[in-house]
């Protein structure tokens, strides 16, 4: 892999990194690839694999050691969200909600006996986490929110409802959102950590019949005066809002990442194709219809890992700084998660009628690609908040 060079940043790859690369292409290619078509007819979520994801340290890679994880930069997060989805979503999925939305939130929020009860095993994946925030009636519009908790004494009591919240049924415990002052808006909502499989009043329930993502875990959250110990409190009354949207940026960048990863699954799927085929006495990469769809894939892959890698750098800063990095991890997601369904769709004409079927893998990535299009900010979410920072309406990095 080249390097690149941009805006002064060097992305030349380290030892480490390359290594950590190959080591997990190398999982990729021997656990997830041979079994992906198989687990996704079947809508089989593979636990096995996850246990081999946790035993390499992917579950806890940019978590600091002193909390048992690997202590990688964000760069190296995204090579390996790369090369985890480039064999199956439904996996880096884990990571964008293990990992993104709920760990690197508890590291940054959580009190020392909260990163000492739920970090450390995330880290090393004894236990799964999940991330609760969207509900029927809000998605974008996170005040929007009609989930309450109540105090009474030493806990909070949960009511509500969330939706499509990936390892929802899985997960051991989901961080939570809930209006604490149902009146202040987006300033009454307050983060929780609730355990999942034994507290009363909690239910969970799978999602069927998606368009993709068959392989992974899509369920609902439900509250029915459900008792939160005060002490799972993450930061204060109010803080859910400010907390919730520096949990989006972690969790957006992994899903950038993922997207470059079937960008690549996408071009190299559609080069071997393209190769192999034949018609009219030669390969169908000799054609120039055909040869412009891969031209575009590439140049879609670099822009897109330029963006994400761009954004791991400015991430890496910010642990030192404590900047925001929300404009260059919307500006990655919207660009990576719409080249990657674009490619997708590129990768099923390069393959004519056998890409709209499941003998190859592109049908596929087409529907997995279509969902990180919607989740963690819409395309066109993404679009209004980069314009308003542009315009000065608001600030993505604190500087307006």
């Amino acid at each position: 892999m080249s390097a690149i060079g941009t805006a002064g940043i060097n992305l030349d790859l380290s030892e480490e990194q390359r290594s950590i690369q190959e080591t997990v292409r190398d999982f990729v290619d021997a656990r997830i690839v041979p079994v992906a078509h198989e687990n996704d007819i079947a809508h089989r979520l593979d636990m096995g694999v996850i246990e081999g994801m946790a035993e390499l340290g992917l579950l806890g890679a940019p978590i600091p050691e002193e909390y048992a994880g690997a202590g990688l930069d964000f760069v190296t997060e995204a090579l390996i969200c790369e090369e985890i989805e480039r064999g199956e979503a439904a996996f880096r999925t884990l990571i964008s909600v293990h990992v993104g939305l709920n760990s690197l939130s508890l590291l940054k929020h959580g009190s020392e006996e909260q990163k000492q009860r739920w970090l450390v095993p995330q880290a090393t994946g004894a236990k799964l986490g999940c991330f609760g925030l969207t509900e029927p009636g809000a998605g974008s519009d996170v005040a929007a929110m009609a989930a309450t908790a109540v105090r009474r004494g030493d806990v909070y009591v949960l009511n509500g409802q969330k939706t499509w919240i990936s390892y929802a049924s899985v997960a051991d415990h989901a961080l939570v959102f809930a209006k604490t002052d149902p009146a202040a808006g987006h300033r009454g909502v307050t983060a929780f950590m609730v355990e999942l499989k034994d507290t009363p009043g909690v239910r969970t329930a799978d999602i069927e019949h998606k368009l993709g993502v068959w392989a992974g875990s899509t369920g609902d959250l439900f509250f029915d005066g459900a008792e939160v110990p005060v002490e799972n409190r993450i930061g204060e009354e109010g803080d859910g809002f400010r907390i919730a949207m520096y949990s989006l940026d972690q969790g957006r960048f992994t899903v950038a990442a993922g997207a470059v990863g079937v960008i690549r699954a996408c071009l190299e799927a559609s080069v071997r194709y393209a190769r192999e085929r034949e018609t009219f006495g030669k390969p169908i990469g000799r054609y120039q219809f055909v040869q412009g769809m891969i031209a575009d894939m590439v140049v879609m892959y670099e822009q897109a890992r330029l963006l994400v890698w761009s954004a791991g750098h400015a991430k890496n800063k910010a642990r030192e700084t404590g900047a925001r990095t929300t404009r260059e991890t919307s500006m990655a997601k919207m660009v990576a998660t719409e080249y990657a369904f674009k490619a997708a769709d590129l990768a099923v004409q390069v393959h004519g009628a056998y890409g709209y079927s499941a003998e190859y893998p592109v049908e596929r990535y087409l529907r997995n690609a279509r969902a990180p299009r919607l989740y963690e900010g819409t395309t066109e979410i993404h679009r209004m908040m980069l314009a308003e920072d542009a315009l000065g309406f608001r600030s993505l990095d604190g500087r307006k």
